[in-house]
């Protein structure tokens, strides 16, 4: 076999993989793993009445499925059933450990690829406003880890957070989005006070809704940019999920959060686990999928507010120094099992 049959052949089964990637977004939204866990072999049509869906599209569904490996096709019974490892990584039950939420970028960002060659050939960048999607799928996203780690995993990082927490403290939470790690907090730790701020209405009238259904008057949503927070030695704690890297200007965001924190303050920074030279990140398990999504959605982003394009894979030594230069100290980066995506970066506000 020539090297370009080697290369032909290596790149069909990229393409396969692209096209089955929007596959496994469609059926996770149309909740087909959830209906095939755990189930039975069975046919399509009796998988789409389970599923409350048209047996003619579930049936075209399974056949990418079976054809991609993902689920078994039994020809003489016309069954198909999902393996119990497949299940354990694309069904809902699969809680953070659910990879079929990250196919679903995918399609989100192919809906402004034409605007994104755009800025290849013009610079600039694709404004927030036309990722119809995207709070919506980075709420289910951060909700999958929040519910399985928050309060058992990522509280306990930071030493005696728990008791401080229980005595009653003011926490913030920088770029807060639909606010579900805040209100998770607020409803175990009524004593304390907890602010989120982001730009978005949306998902600032999410959170407020979430709030609300849970019956807690501990915790507020604030549209805010939070380049301009104009806070002071206000919060014990600050939060910040996955929002630095796409912020237009995240030094200035950084500086910020440094501000509003009481002498000895923490700040808890989530952020993408990556390294910040390229060559680190050649065997990163998700790199190709990092580099798509910055080009597409975080780096353009900023880049379209004329900020500084800082990327999805800024890196730990990035953010680091960054960190430093914001005047943070006694830095810290931890990782956690429950969490492929990121890292997690301890760090403090000199005490005066």
């Amino acid at each position: 076999m020539t090297s370009i049959e080697v290369a032909a052949g290596n790149l069909l089964t990229i393409l396969n993989h692209g096209y089955l990637t929007l596959m496994i977004s469609i059926g996770h939204q149309a909740r087909l793993f959830d209906t095939l866990n755990d189930r039975p072999a069975a046919t399509s049509e009796e998988i789409a009445q389970a599923a409350g869906l048209n047996e003619r599209y579930v049936r075209e569904w399974l056949g990418a499925m079976a054809v991609g490996g993902i689920v078994r096709y039994d020809p003489s019974a016309q069954t198909y059933v999902l393996p119990e490892e497949h299940g354990a990584l694309l069904s809902r039950a699969a809680g953070p450990d659910n990879l079929a939420t990250l196919a679903q970028m995918l399609p989100l960002l192919s809906t402004v690829e034409q605007q994104v060659l755009q800025s290849f050939r013009a610079g600039g960048g694709v404004p927030y406003s036309e990722y119809t999607r995207f709070h919506e799928l980075m709420a289910e996203l951060s909700a999958a880890t929040n519910d399985a780690a928050l309060l058992p995993v990522i509280v306990p990082l930071v030493p005696g957070f728990h008791e401080r927490l229980t005595d009653g403290i003011s926490v913030a939470d920088i770029g807060c989005g639909s606010g579900h790690a805040l209100n998770l907090l607020g409803r175990e730790y009524p004593r304390s006070t907890f602010t989120g701020f982001d730009f978005a209405e949306e998902a600032i009238s999410a959170a407020k809704r979430e709030a609300h259904q849970m019956g807690l008057p501990n915790t507020v949503f604030i549209v805010r940019d939070v380049s301009e927070l104009g806070e002071e030695d206000r919060f014990d704690v600050v939060f910040a999920f996955d929002a630095i890297h796409d912020q237009a200007h995240p030094a200035r965001v950084l500086n910020q959060i440094f501000t509003a924190l009481k002498p000895g303050g923490t700040f808890v920074m989530v952020d993408i686990r990556a390294s910040s030279r390229l060559e680190d990140n050649l065997d990163h398990p998700l790199g190709v999928m990092l580099y798509t999504v910055s080009t597409a959605h975080c780096m353009t982003v900023s880049l379209a507010l004329g900020g500084e394009g800082l990327g999805t894979a800024w890196g730990e030594q990035k953010a680091t120094e960054m960190l430093t230069e914001a005047g943070f100290t006694d830095i810290e980066i931890k990782h956690v099992d429950q969490d492929i995506l990121n890292s997690y970066y301890l760090a403090s506000k000199p005490a005066m």
